[in-house]
């Protein structure tokens, strides 16, 4: 074997090279020669994807994208390994795909990753509204969502600690205080949003209250967004990709931040949040793809609907909180041409609107039944 590559992570391959963001081009055929040798350097096309927003993702192939054997190249966004633990996302990718949820993982190497192609469709804003689609998308991750804890070890939440993480690199990075110090810091775009000591207090006073609800801890996708969805029409199936923040969380955060990924990312749109009616249908499918991957049988009622859809609303609540903080770190440190400060804004302004309404959102005000927290 090159001395170049080695095998680590239960066997995966890791080739020590270094690919310029710049100019990738030369870095990826070094790497196909080692990850494809058969493949002629002068038969390999690439495709540039410009859906993400944190990596840039490159597709490799010779003929065709569509036949098997192409290969995705992920260029880590700058800095981003202050805020992803790319550990944790190599082991989450290989976990899903053991479970027949992604796409087999190829090797790494110094600032990326290289992964098996998905064939099909990247949803879109209409796509992901239709029933048909809606419904798989919604099994998919009621699947996700019964995959078990390795060795029966307890999961723990991620949310609270990656939270946590990007509120004080907020405060290291950007050097934000009080409202008035914000605007001799930060751009315009910026100026708006909340002091670190306000987002501070809001953040505990979001966990308070979430703390109260017993969703269960399950493993997540945690960044469902449009882009992160394949359809693949001729099979009639839907794949996820992307597992930067895959590890175990609420599953009502899994739902509440697929739901509010309806509003768009590009111009944010908060009046296409899925309605009460798209969300009880959804959810319909999903408790039963996840009752029954446990073992649990398929019949859903409206009061289980019910009450998962309350705490989804609420967790939904943590969803654009979290993001919020992440948009403005990018802002700091991304190389990608995206308005992060303008998303910042977006996520940040909806969270505030609808958190008294979330937070007063009981069980009783829609079935006549008690809400189901914690006193």
């Amino acid at each position: 074997m090159d001395s170049g590559l080695t095998r680590f992570k239960n066997q995966l391959l890791h080739v020590d090279i270094y690919i310029d963001e710049l100019e990738p081009r030369t870095g990826i055929f070094n790497l196909l020669s080692r990850l494809r040798p058969h493949w002629k350097t002068q038969d390999i096309q690439m495709k540039a994807f410009t859906e993400g927003i944190t990596n840039q993702l490159i597709g490799c192939f010779v003929g065709s994208l569509q036949e098997p054997g192409c290969v995705l190249v992920r260029l880590y966004g700058r800095m981003t390994e202050l805020y992803v633990n790319r550990d944790q996302e190599v082991e989450m990718f290989q976990v899903f795909h053991a479970h027949g949820c992604a796409p087999e993982i190829y090797c790494s190497f110094q600032n990326g990753i290289c992964y098996e192609f998905v064939r099909g469709t990247v949803l879109d804003d209409e796509l992901l509204r239709q029933p048909s689609i809606y419904r798989l998308i919604a099994a998919e991750m009621g699947k996700i969502h019964s995959i078990k804890p390795k060795r029966g070890v307890p999961a723990e939440p991620l949310l609270w600690t990656k939270m946590s993480h990007f509120l004080k690199l907020v405060q290291t990075n950007i050097n934000i205080g009080p409202a008035e110090h914000w605007s001799t810091v930060r751009p315009a775009a910026l100026q708006e949003v909340p002091s670190y000591e306000t987002l501070s207090k809001e953040m505990e006073s979001l966990k308070k209250h979430l703390l109260l609800i017993d969703s269960p801890i399950v493993l997540c996708h945690n960044d469902l967004l449009t882009k992160n969805i394949i359809y693949n029409h001729k099979e009639g199936t839907v794949k996820f990709i992307d597992y930067e923040y895959a590890d175990y969380n609420y599953q009502a955060f899994d739902i509440g931040n697929h739901f509010n990924e309806f509003a768009g990312v590009t111009d944010v749109d908060y009046s296409l949040y899925p309605s009460q009616e798209l969300q009880r249908d959804w959810l319909t499918a999903y408790l039963g793809s996840y009752k029954h991957s446990l073992g649990r049988g398929v019949t859903v009622t409206e009061a289980e609907v019910t009450q998962l859809y309350v705490q989804v609303c609420k967790f939904s609540l943590a969803s654009n909180f979290f993001w919020g903080l992440w948009a403005i770190l990018q802002s700091c440190f991304s190389s990608i041409d995206f308005d992060f400060q303008r998303y910042a804004k977006a996520r940040l302004n909806y969270y505030f609107e609808k958190k008294e309404e979330y937070f007063g959102l009981a069980m009783s005000k829609l079935t006549g039944s008690t809400c189901e927290e914690k006193p």
